[in-house]
């Protein structure tokens, strides 16, 4: 959670500091062909044609086209002028490579040049390579002194040890060189919270903050720290700052989403003043309603989701609340009016789940496939999709019979969907019809031959329902080979280690996985393989942490019905740390 927060609003601070050409789809070719025209000096003959192509493609608004000319002609004239529209162009278009390769040309053509240094260094840093941005943004601090330096952290948690120790290192020797750097400071602060070094990040907090009072970010994050640190009165500072500037509504909102982990209450009076000022605002009437939903208060949550609806904000998902809400009353027919309103969009599948959910449960079979029809002729697109809910539905309420024939129309119209044909597979595994299910997880492989899913699905169901060890290795491997850092893959590989009794093996790759996806299955494997070894102790503490996580799998359970064990119920685990394991 914390770490989430500290990326969330490292992602705030950086919003707006990229160098960027601020252009808006109204205004778009006036603000692009002034940013892009050419600068007035003599070019070889030969860039004169294209450059003139570069100028008409911008006033068609053929922006692409311009970029072609602009990319070729960078490379050919090594000009800076050239290279840093290029640039500009590029960014506008939002194609990150060759803006990144225009802005390091433009570096090179102009090394102190603090925009281009700034741009590039943006640009390395959204793709997480802050090491490779430090030495520009270095360039942009010793010429105006107000480099961005918390851009460093974009994909920090990807950096591996040596890297991060060196981020530290680097920033270490800059806040020597830039004491009162604030923006250095922060940084510094940041990754210490991120590293879990609170009191640390405190400490670097403080002194920003004797420097730069209002700073929001450091503000923001010391009240995080001290909220977890269970600190008396932890948001004393950010509540005395919004006593002062009680229009600064971003701030708030950070306010009011921190008060949403540990205050409920107090985070609806937040949003209550941050909606009195903005009546107009769907995202704040619906964080409302959410909230009233939260703290027990339907009637005040319905009310914020239908002045949501009212607004024609966010309409969908107010409809999709309303739905669940009225499900929780146990009110099935009036979910359904509200799910039935919801229109093509993000919540459309997920009202759909629900409108067949109900109507399964309450026994209205002949309606259920009738809406499922209806809604396939209404959205052809989603033709696939809708028919894999209405089996997977059916699968749940143990109708397997009956999903398999939703899904063996759905082939008999699509018999080239891939999706469709993998689903009536894993169907087929858990009705025993294991040659109808290997006809079609082979016909998928046959039609594509690096789908791992099939051929992992294939390889496994062929260890651990069959002796067919060697198909089952041969296909497994293939997989491993196209993605060798994928758990369940690594799974089965494990799996058919132990089937063919390399237990050595077998506890390597299944230690791998469960490392990668501490799931319940894979647990019940990498135990049984230690069992096998004779690592009795290992294998039970790797169940009953297992079993405290999900008491009821089904095949973890049968692991331990099958070797004869009776772990008792939720007692702690023995202490085996799973990286220590071979």
């Amino acid at each position: 959670m914390f770490r989430l927060f500290v990326l969330a609003i490292t992602s705030a601070l950086l919003v707006g500091c990229a160098a960027q050409v601020a252009v808006s789809e109204h205004d778009a070719p006036t603000e692009a062909e002034s940013a892009i025209t050419v600068r007035e000096r003599p070019f070889p003959n030969d860039s004169l044609y294209p450059l003139l192509v570069a100028e008409f493609a911008l006033r068609r608004q053929a922006y692409d086209v311009a970029l072609e000319q602009y990319i070729g002609q960078a490379g050919e004239l090594r000009d800076s002028g050239v290279s840093e529209h290029t640039t500009h162009l590029a960014q506008f278009l939002k194609r990150e490579e060759e803006a990144l390769k225009a802005a390091a040309l433009w570096v090179e053509l102009d090394p102190k040049n603090t925009e281009a240094n700034n741009t590039l260094a943006q640009l390395l840093a959204r793709q997480g390579r802050a090491l490779e941005a430090l030495p520009y943004l270095i360039v942009v601090q010793r010429e105006t002194g107000d480099a961005n330096f918390p851009v460093l952290l974009n994909g920090f948690k990807e950096l591996d040890a040596a890297q991060r120790a060196e981020l530290v290192r680097e920033t270490k020797t800059l806040a020597a060189e830039f004491p009162q750097n604030t923006n250095l400071l922060l940084t510094q602060a940041l990754i210490q919270a991120e590293t879990g070094q609170l009191d640390s990040a405190l400490d670097k907090l403080d002194t920003l903050l004797n420097l730069e009072p209002e700073q929001t970010t450091a503000i923001l994050l010391e009240a995080k720290i001290l909220a977890d640190q269970n600190t008396a009165k932890p948001y004393a500072r950010l509540q005395q700052m919004l006593q002062n500037n009680p229009d600064e509504n971003l701030l708030r909102l950070q306010f009011a989403r921190l008060l949403t982990a540990t205050d409920m209450p107090a985070a609806r009076e937040q949003f209550e003043i941050l909606s009195e000022q903005h009546p107009d605002d769907g995202d704040l009437l619906f964080s409302l309603a959410l909230i009233n939903h939260e703290i027990a208060d339907p009637e005040a949550a319905r009310a914020y989701l239908l002045q949501t609806i009212a607004l024609g904000q966010r309409v969908d998902e107010a409809y999709y609340y309303l739905g669940r809400m009225a499900e929780e009353d146990n009110n099935t027919e009036e979910a359904l009016s509200w799910y039935m309103q919801i229109g093509f969009g993000p919540e459309y599948l997920a009202a759909n789940n629900r409108i067949g959910h109900i109507l399964i449960e309450g026994d209205q079979l002949k309606r259920y496939h009738a809406r499922f029809v209806e809604q396939r002729q209404e959205h052809p697109p989603l033709r696939d999709e809708l028919y894999t809910l209405e089996a997977a539905i059916l699968i749940e309420a143990d109708a397997k019979t009956a999903a398999l024939q939703v899904l063996n129309q759905a082939l008999l119209e699509t018999p080239s969907s891939i999706s469709l044909r993998y689903e009536r597979a894993m169907l087929n595994e858990q009705l025993n019809n294991l040659a109808s299910m290997e006809q079609d997880l082979r016909t998928i492989i046959a039609a594509d031959p690096d789908n791992t899913a099939a051929l992992n699905a294939l390889g496994y169901t062929l260890a651990n329902r069959t002796t067919r060890y060697d198909e089952a290795l041969h296909l497994i491997s293939r997989a491993l080979v196209l993605e060798p850092d994928e758990p369940a893959i690594l799974d089965s590989m494990g799996w058919v280690m132990f089937r063919t009794e390399q237990y050595a093996a077998s506890v390597n790759y299944l230690t791998r996985a469960y490392i990668g996806f501490p799931d319940a299955e894979v647990a019940s494997h990498l135990g049984e393989a230690l069992w096998a070894q004779g690592k009795t102790d290992a294998a039970m503490a790797i169940w009953q942490g297992a079993l405290l996580r999900e008491p009821d799998h089904p095949v973890l359970l049968d692991t331990l019905d099958r070797l004869g064990i009776d772990l008792p119920a939720g007692l702690p685990p023995q202490a085996y740390p799973v990286e220590t394991l071979p």
